[in-house]
């Protein structure tokens, strides 16, 4: 699925874009046929779910909207769609069970459309399988579409119709990729050193489910597709499904590789997603400039702050239990540093809540029912009386904390630690405007350059391919290639150089 597409503005698009098509189509399914059609921009992408049995009988269990794209992948679905009125859903669906009919099609699958933002709608194509997004769909109809399938399968007759199904509330799907978001989304690999997901099942008004393929110590290679696990949420209303697909990504928790949960909660939050006007360009207009993260909100940043100095607190108590006294200092003031903003606290309070009074600002921040300990990469607590999870580390210099897509490096100070820290310059980046490095793991399949050659600025140097899809690697500057380390069915790790400029 969106493996092989690419888009042609011009003529060297089509150049460029024909054999990479064709190279991408043979390694994933081995057949490099291709066609061509006209493109669409800003389209909604929605699908229709059908089941048919051997008795010729076809239902349609409503759509799913799948709008939320990169690079023609989909990466969030829903159902049933934002747009669609009930006339829509209708014709959509009689279209979509027409065709399937037409075959004597007797299994579940989805029928495609291209809609447009007044309800128009083009067929797209039908997939004949089940969906990688049939919770959706399962989780508003209450259906087990695998187990319709084995029963159609083995000859049985559909026990319901078109009129006993009904939409029954709001279902979010999230993929979880092994993919980087801080790094233009670019596949990461590695060990899935902690897998830690989601309680699944009912609470304070929505429903969790997570379909998965891995275990926590699995490795997550370069030759296979990125996606982790499908989290579902479900709510009576859309906004709920949202809200509790929020706080079930809090609680999901991966180390040892790069994951999109950040960015998946950041779309959870932005208000254009939660009024429904989406599209395939989504990610593309409201992420011009690609994902670094959000800016703490005046909640967020007072959660960071409490957290940073209940862990500091916790820390000091225990290094003040040392004989030798080196590590740490007994002492309840400190200075909260978050990016530029610096913030006088004074701590205390008793084992499971934290009182951290804002010296220059008269309030309190007060941290209950505390569930966490040094090591445990989630804390838990409630502040001011709302409950709140974020992911919460060491670092080498303060402590990593993030909340939904908001994360910093929270530094908590001495008075005088803080005056000379503000005094430190600033690190400088390494130069690296000679090289050209991988900007991810991968399988080199093309080198395009030699030693000596004269490069132009916008030419290929090489092209990778990871996880299925290829990506092609462009000069950045004009220069000459002084020397190349790499050459077609090499394999490279992410930032390592594969061509250095004089």
């Amino acid at each position: 699925g969106g493996k092989g597409i690419r888009v042609a503005w011009h003529r060297q698009d089509v150049e460029e874009g024909f054999p990479a098509v064709r190279a991408e189509a043979k390694a994933s399914f081995g057949d490099d046929r291709i066609f061509i059609e006209k493109f669409i921009e800003s389209p909604r992408h929605i699908e229709i779910q059908v089941l048919g049995d051997k008795h010729g009988n076809v239902v349609h269990l409503f759509e799913r909207e799948c709008s939320i794209q990169r690079r023609n992948q989909k990466v969030i679905e829903e159902a049933p769609s934002p747009l669609l009125d009930e006339a829509t859903r209708n014709a959509m669906g009689a279209q979509a069970v027409a065709l399937a009919k037409a075959v004597n099609y007797d299994s579940a699958g989805t029928v495609e459309f291209v809609a447009g933002q007044d309800k128009s709608f083009y067929f797209l194509e039908m997939n004949t399988r089940l969906q990688v997004e049939h919770p959706v769909t399962e989780l508003i109809t209450g259906l087990d579409l695998v187990e319709q399938m084995i029963r159609s399968a083995y000859g049985e007759k559909m026990a319901f119709g078109q009129s006993d199904l009904k939409i029954n509330g709001w279902a979010i799907e999230s993929r979880i990729y092994a993919e980087d978001p801080y790094r233009k989304f670019l596949p990461s690999i590695g060990r899935l050193v902690r897998y830690d997901p989601p309680a699944e099942g009912e609470k304070d008004g929505y429903k969790v489910r997570n379909d998965a393929g891995v275990r926590e110590g699995d490795e997550i290679s370069m030759f296979y597709d990125p996606m982790i696990s499908k989290l579902c949420t479900w709510a009576p209303t859309r906004i709920a499904a949202i809200d509790g697909m929020g706080r079930a990504l809090e609680d999901f928790h991966i180390e040892g590789l790069g994951q999109n949960i950040p960015f998946l909660a950041a779309v959870m939050d932005e208000a254009r997603f939660r009024s429904g006007k989406l599209a395939t360009s989504y990610i593309k207009d409201e992420f011009p400039e690609g994902f670094n993260g959000t800016t703490p909100t005046a909640v967020q940043l007072d959660i960071l702050t409490a957290v940073g100095a209940a862990m500091q607190r916790v820390y000091a108590t225990r290094a003040r239990s040392y004989e030798s006294g080196l590590i740490g200092e007994a002492r309840d003031e400190w200075v909260v540093a978050i990016g530029e903003t610096r913030r006088r606290v004074k701590v205390g309070g008793e084992d499971g809540a934290v009182a951290a009074e804002l010296l220059d600002e008269g309030r309190t921040l007060f941290l209950t029912d505390i569930d966490w300990r040094p090591g445990k990469p989630v804390f838990k607590a409630v502040l001011n009386g709302v409950a709140f999870t974020v992911q919460a580390a060491p670092a080498a210099e303060g402590f990593t904390i993030r909340h939904r897509a908001a994360k910093a490096r929270v530094l908590v100070l001495t008075p005088r630690s803080a005056e000379l820290h503000d005094k430190l310059p600033e690190k400088q980046a390494a130069d690296t405007s000679k090289l050209v490095l991988s900007p991810m793991p991968g399988l080199v399949v093309s080198m395009d350059v030699t030693a000596g050659q004269q490069v132009r600025e916008g030419e290929v140097v090489c092209v990778l391919e990871a996880m299925k899809m290829q990506n092609i690697i462009r000069a950045e500057r004009d220069g000459v290639v002084k020397a190349v380390n790499a050459k077609g069915g090499d394999p490279v790790a992410a930032d390592e150089i594969l061509v250095e400029f004089a």
